[in-house]
């Protein structure tokens, strides 16, 4: 089985390559601003859209001094390399296509200081040497990094990005491993706020609740910012200190959530998960002046801890490590796996008594309410299974029954 897999480290350059490296996305930023522009400007004239190969030609006259569609000339644009921004251009055209397929919005203009980065894409201009921790790119030449771990496979392309002030190396590598044996059994997952992900089996993970925890520290470090003459000094110092709470929040996060995918994904074959729209559940309840809204407060709180668990990241996670497991993701419709009772499969928002407990009005059924939530979802999901190998698509209360509607079944 082929792998792709990336190596993330901090890069340790010196004061000119730092520069470089500025100066390097800076231009990227430019490229991509400018080729943008000259879509929506050809657009509103009537004109066909430049594919990748159209705008590659647009770049080389700009880097021979042609005027940019924003009027002004770059001569300096050809001192940055041009494979980096020929991948920026690659970048617009995913965007465009991500845009009409309606997986995006449409694309935005770039801004300085917000997602700085640039890759180079041909490996016989790179070299890594692990031994002495170092990588050689193109106009920047060696470059030190923290090697936390050792690269595996061959270089595909490498991504160097900026981050709160410190810059990045990510390594893409391609390599063949075996088709891994998936250990363990079937587990349904609730997702939660007062618990992370509980498990069928009564398992629970505690949310980690990184924002909340510094939610103080960055209130202050913002007021602070905001008390600072803007693009000061000071202002920047400020604006300094409040990316590094950013930084620590995003990291213990994602540290949290690698961790507890990597240990479900490593033992069992089969995770069942509810298909979460985290969008439309962490929606504002403020309303307009003519309908305001209910609970604005009590929303709004749910909202930041909602997204404050990073769900849509640790389902991304989940899936492409169960992959390499050899496991499988099933994603299941969440509606009533809360209301649903596991015994006598009744239906009905009675039986949840209390965010945490369950009693079954019908049977008298009783249980954690998360715990049952898990039960469902995992059954649900073995419906689902059993209906794609029989080649059904699953219905949203598939493996439930109401009791004013009988019982769901799979339909073609």
């Amino acid at each position: 089985m082929q792998r792709l897999q990336a190596f993330k480290y901090e890069l340790m350059p010196n004061g000119e390559q730092q520069r470089q490296m500025r100066r390097f996305a800076g231009l990227c930023r430019v490229v991509f601003n400018e080729a943008l522009n000259l879509q929506k400007t050809r657009y509103e004239q009537g004109e066909k859209k430049l594919g990748y190969a159209g705008l590659c030609k647009q770049l080389t006259a700009w880097r021979n001094g042609a005027p940019l569609p924003s009027g002004r000339t770059a001569p300096w644009m050809s001192e940055g390399p041009a494979h980096t921004q020929q991948q920026t251009l690659k970048d617009l055209e995913r965007a465009y296509s991500n845009f009409f397929a309606k997986r995006a919005d449409f694309p935005r203009f770039k801004k300085k200081g917000r997602h700085d980065s640039f890759r180079y894409p041909d490996p016989k201009q790179i070299k890594l040497d692990q031994t002495n921790s170092r990588i050689f790119l193109p106009k920047l030449g060696w470059l030190r990094y923290r090697n936390s771990r050792e690269v595996l496979g061959a270089v595909k392309n490498i991504t160097v990005s900026q981050s709160c002030g410190k810059w990045f190396v990510s390594i893409q590598t391609e390599r063949e491993v075996e088709q891994s044996i998936p250990q363990g059994g079937a587990v349904g997952i609730d997702m939660g706020v007062a618990r992370f992900a509980t498990l069928s089996d009564g398992v629970f993970y505690p949310p980690l609740n990184s924002f909340k925890r510094h939610e103080t520290a960055l209130r202050k470090a913002q007021q602070t910012m905001s008390r600072k003459v803007k693009f000061s000094h000071n202002w920047k110092k400020a604006k300094a200190r409040v990316q590094k709470i950013h930084a620590r929040i995003g990291n213990a996060r994602r540290d949290f959530l690698h961790k507890t995918s990597t240990t479900i994904s490593q033992n069992h074959a089969i995770v069942c998960i509810e298909d979460l729209q985290v969008r439309s559940m962490s929606k504002s309840a403020a309303g307009t002046s003519d309908a305001p809204g209910r609970n604005v407060r009590a929303k709004s709180g749910l909202n930041k801890a909602i997204l404050d668990q990073g769900w849509f990241e640790f389902r991304r996670q989940l899936d492409y490590k169960l992959a390499w497991n050899g496991g499988h993701l099933i994603a299941v419709p969440p509606q009533n796996t809360s209301r649903t009772c596991p015994c006598c499969g009744h239906v009905s928002k009675d039986n949840r008594q209390t965010q945490a407990k369950f009693e079954c009005v019908e049977c008298g059924f009783e249980e954690n309410a998360d715990v049952v939530g898990a039960i469902n979802i995992l059954r649900a999901g073995h419906a689902r299974l059993a209906c794609e190998v029989s080649g059904a698509v699953m219905s949203p209360a598939a493996g439930t029954h109401r009791s004013d509607s009988g019982v769901a079944q799979c339909r073609a």
